[in-house]
């Protein structure tokens, strides 16, 4: 069964739903929905619809995520402020964070929220955007359960752990730099196994030191600890994976040290006995206000100039475009737009699973045609 489009409103209002179904506020719903949508409208297939139902509902009917966010503030500053989300909702966390952020930047030029006890927030790019459209910088970062290896281990301890940033430009599409700081991610690899391919030599390193291959056999071996992925660069020193492994660091550190929060094995998800628990995730989010320094519009042009720069510049050969970070998603909204999202036959089956579980029964989709 190949992909079918499912339209942007009736893809939107079922997920909504759908949340709603399981006990999350209706308004809590609705924000959980865009920022999942959001992904796929960006064309980032990985975060998406593809993991609406085994990385929130799932959770949520499990028990291992509360429905209901308690968005608790532990201490605060005009600048800054700690955060526990009590295993609430990521994305609410997550938008009530960097909003709070943004409102500390436009009174004092800069903010930052720091989260504790938080869940999968989705893509950490939609939080860098709320500041863009505020005119803002936008920084985030999030730990995760343990999936990297250090350079010259092979033991996962570390998140995915993106490291994002997002500024305006003046041109039709922001800067929005949203990326892993692993060779890839569990999500990719997720989608791999969705559609049958092997995952690329190099990405993925066993206990033997030696790289996989086998998709389904690694999203099993990261669990049980005898796989593990490499940090941004890859498998060894050669091609700079330290690089990758500092970043890494960098985002657990500021996603656990500032909060109080949990960190590198503490983030498994697995208590006594194998039992599944909450991950008890931290983020980070910072705004930063351009108005405090030469000016938004002063901003926005330097920005687009370096931009234009880039994608100006000598291209390899049999190359016709260089883009830059931001540009892909909007070429790919661009073509989504006035249609919708594509939905691949194993996420078609988890979307009706999911409506007949909670008796949406006014959602009918395409495939059933």
């Amino acid at each position: 069964m190949p992909k079918i489009v499912v339209d942007w409103k009736t893809i939107t209002d079922f997920v909504t739903d759908a949340f709603v179904g399981v006990g999350v506020p209706r308004e809590d719903a609705e924000i959980c929905a865009d920022v999942l949508i959001e992904s796929d409208r960006r064309g980032i297939e990985s975060h998406g619809v593809n993991r609406f139902k085994p990385i929130y509902i799932d959770r949520i009917n499990i028990g291992i995520q509360n429905p209901v966010t308690n968005f608790e503030i532990l201490r605060e500053t005009p600048t800054t402020a700690v955060v526990d989300g009590h295993d609430g909702m990521g994305q609410v966390i997550g938008y009530k964070a960097m909003k709070m952020a943004i409102e500390k930047a436009k009174k004092y030029g800069m903010g930052m929220v720091a989260v504790r006890n938080s869940c999968h927030y989705g893509i950490a790019g939609y939080y860098a955007s709320m500041a863009i459209k505020e005119g803002m910088i936008g920084i985030t970062g999030t730990n995760a359960r343990p999936s990297i290896a250090p350079t010259f281990g092979v033991e996962n301890m570390l998140g995915t752990n993106p490291l994002t940033v997002g500024f305006p430009t003046d041109e039709e599409f922001p800067f929005v730099l949203d990326c892993a700081t692993s060779i890839t991610q569990r999500g990719k690899l997720e989608y791999y196994s969705r559609i049958g391919k092997a995952t690329p030599e190099g990405m993925v390193i066993g206990r033997d030191g030696k790289a996989k291959t086998d998709t389904d056999k690694i999203l099993v071996e990261l669990n049980t600890g005898e796989a593990a992925l490499a940090p941004l660069g890859g498998i060894g020193e050669e091609l700079a994976g330290y690089k990758g492994y500092g970043y890494a660091t960098i985002v657990e550190v500021l996603s656990a040290a500032l909060q109080q929060g949990n960190y590198l094995k503490m983030l498994s998800g697995i208590g006594e006995g194998g039992k599944k628990v909450p991950y008890h995730l931290g983020h980070f989010f910072i705004a930063i206000d351009t108005e405090a320094f030469m000016g938004l519009d002063a901003f926005k042009k330097t920005a687009g100039d370096i931009m234009r720069a880039l994608r100006a510049s000598t291209k390899a050969p049999g190359e016709d475009h260089i883009f830059t970070a931001g540009e892909k998603e909007w070429l790919v909204w661009c073509e989504r737009k006035d249609s919708g999202v594509p939905i691949n036959e194993a996420v078609q089956k988890e979307l009706v699973k999911v409506r007949d579980d909670l008796k949406l029964t006014q959602y009918k989709f395409p495939w059933e045609a």
